[in-house]
């Protein structure tokens, strides 16, 4: 299935310090919803779109964490993200993706666009808002 999805390159955002070669897996908790495990590990083929989530983790995890972007390379099959899918977005624009087999960690990209402090408080309000609203639950 994913071998028609997109061909990359492909990013993660997050607030972990990785190493080239790590692997990134599912069965961690939620930046977004902490008390939900998930069932797959997120990535995206849009830099700014993987950067976007970083500084959110890092702002939901209080401000002091460093937001990372790594590029990384799926070891299995992926789908769309469905949170973003059809869900909110028809198709598939912001080229999410996410899979139950782990990511690969080829390196770290520095440059992508930096939301402003005004930015960031604002999503970090949608998304407490969204905790305690139906339409906020995570398709695991």
């Amino acid at each position: 299935m994913s071998a028609t999805l997109d061909d990359g390159p492909f990013f993660h955002g997050s607030i972990a310090d990785l190493r080239v070669g790590e692997l990134l897996t599912a069965g961690r908790r939620s930046n977004y919803r902490p008390e939900v495990v998930m069932n797959h590990i997120y990535f995206t083929a849009l830099p700014d779109g993987a950067g976007l989530a970083a500084e959110i983790a890092a702002e939901l995890a209080g401000g002091d964490a460093t937001p990372r972007v790594y590029l990384v390379e799926p070891v299995g099959e992926f789908e769309d993200d469905p949170n973003v899918t059809d869900k909110k977005f028809p198709g598939n624009p912001t080229r999410s993706y996410r899979s139950r087999d782990p990511l690969r960690v080829l390196g770290e990209v520095t440059e992508w666009t930096r939301q402003t402090p005004e930015s960031l408080r604002a999503w970090k309000e949608r998304i407490t808002a969204l905790r305690s609203d139906e339409r906020g639950q995570i398709i695991n």
